[in-house]
């Protein structure tokens, strides 16, 4: 009878403890099979392209790939076009949690549409719009162009640097008057020429303007557009010139360095953010080069020691506390626009910065507003 006992005994608690083991394997099995988080991102060119959208796609890619989340991928959606709208309501329909606008005019495109989708956090490369499922997201690339500009100041002969932009933004402005505050902190004589080429991606248009700006005696040239086609201008030209977005290679020693971002960063930021519940609780989410989401890229042996260690000290300023934008800026017109002891806000500068710093020279100013 003991033994009996004892067999019935052993064998609940086979059964128990078999019953565990499948609990667990089934458990395991679950969470192995968790869908993963899906982000989607639309891209205003290729992934293959040279520039821009390869920078982006790669430093999302690589975000997405360390925080496991799945990367759903539209490219080659042109602005003002409809194709934004389409995308986004293409990647609603494949179940994307997360949709990323990576281009600076989408969410004017679908700042009505996302409104039907509560449950999707959009996160723009524009600070121009938001919603409460809408966050800006952007990096300080000023504080890198505040660098470059110092580099241009004390490389130029002639006292005139070329700037070919595409329109004139609240970024692309933040752009120009910091790279001409760069400028005028090591050369007070020197100018920023800007010509613009009205798009983010036109190769004669920039080249033309790149032109245009080397008969006015431009030469130091730097841009902000997709594409390296200004510093390919320069490179023709046997002048020098400051590249965009990420190093490239193929150019001479004319190519001083560039502006550059790590946006792998910056999307890994978000991301996470997002996965832990906190998406859209900010309004905007700009990093800058203390985080190391924009920096210089190495500098070709024509920048002289002398730059390089005035922006060690320009960069280390910045580390500090000190914003690019404060002490005393005067605009073009001679008004004062910061005082000494003042920084400039960073709300103004995302969203309302429509004037431009002592030194910049302006041409073609008919380019409407993207």
């Amino acid at each position: 009878m003991k033994n009996k006992k004892k067999r019935i005994f052993l064998a609940a608690a086979g059964v128990f403890v078999l019953a565990l083991i499948i609990l667990l394997i089934a458990k395991i099995g679950i969470k192995e099979h968790k869908k993963k988080t899906r982000i989607g991102i639309i891209l205003s060119g290729s992934i293959e392209e040279t520039g821009w959208n390869s920078m982006h796609y790669n430093g999302v890619k690589e975000a997405c790939k360390k925080l496991g989340a799945e990367l759903l991928i539209r490219e080659n959606i042109r602005e003002d076009t409809g194709q934004c709208q389409e995308a986004v309501r293409a990647m609603a329909e494949e179940k994307a949690e997360m949709i990323i606008l990576s281009s600076y005019g989408y969410s004017r495109e679908v700042k009505d549409l996302i409104k039907n989708y509560p449950d999707i956090a959009f996160y723009s490369i524009s600070s121009e719009y938001h919603d409460e499922n809408l966050t800006s997201y952007f990096a300080r690339m000023y504080q890198a162009r505040y660098l470059a500009g110092i580099i241009a100041g004390l490389q130029t002969k002639t006292n005139h640097i070329g700037y070919v932009a595409a329109m004139p933004n609240n970024e692309v402005n933040r752009g120009i008057n910091a790279f001409t505050l760069g400028v005028k902190r090591v050369n007070p004589k020197a100018d920023v020429m800007v010509a613009w080429s009205g798009s983010w991606d036109d190769e004669e248009k920039e080249k033309e303007a790149a032109a245009n700006l080397m008969e006015k005696q431009a030469d130091v040239l730097t841009y902000h557009q997709n594409q390296t086609y200004v510093s390919e201008a320069a490179e023709q030209a046997g002048i020098d010139s400051i590249g965009y977005h990420e190093a490239v290679s193929g150019f001479s020693d004319h190519y001083l360095t560039a502006a550059v971002w790590n946006l792998e960063i910056l999307y890994e930021v978000i991301i996470r953010d997002f996965q832990q519940g906190k998406g859209n609780s900010i309004t905007n989410c700009w990093l800058g080069i203390e985080k190391g989401v924009v920096e210089l890229s190495p500098y070709s042996g024509r920048v002289t020691e002398e730059a390089r260690q005035e922006v060690e000290k320009a960069k280390a300023e910045i580390i500090s506390g000190k914003d690019v934008f404060s002490g005393e800026i005067y605009d073009t017109d001679g008004t004062l626009r910061c005082e000494k002891d003042e920084t400039i806000a960073d709300e103004m500068l995302l969203e309302h910065f429509d004037w431009y710093v002592e030194g910049v020279v302006l041409y073609e100013e008919n380019i409407e507003k993207n």
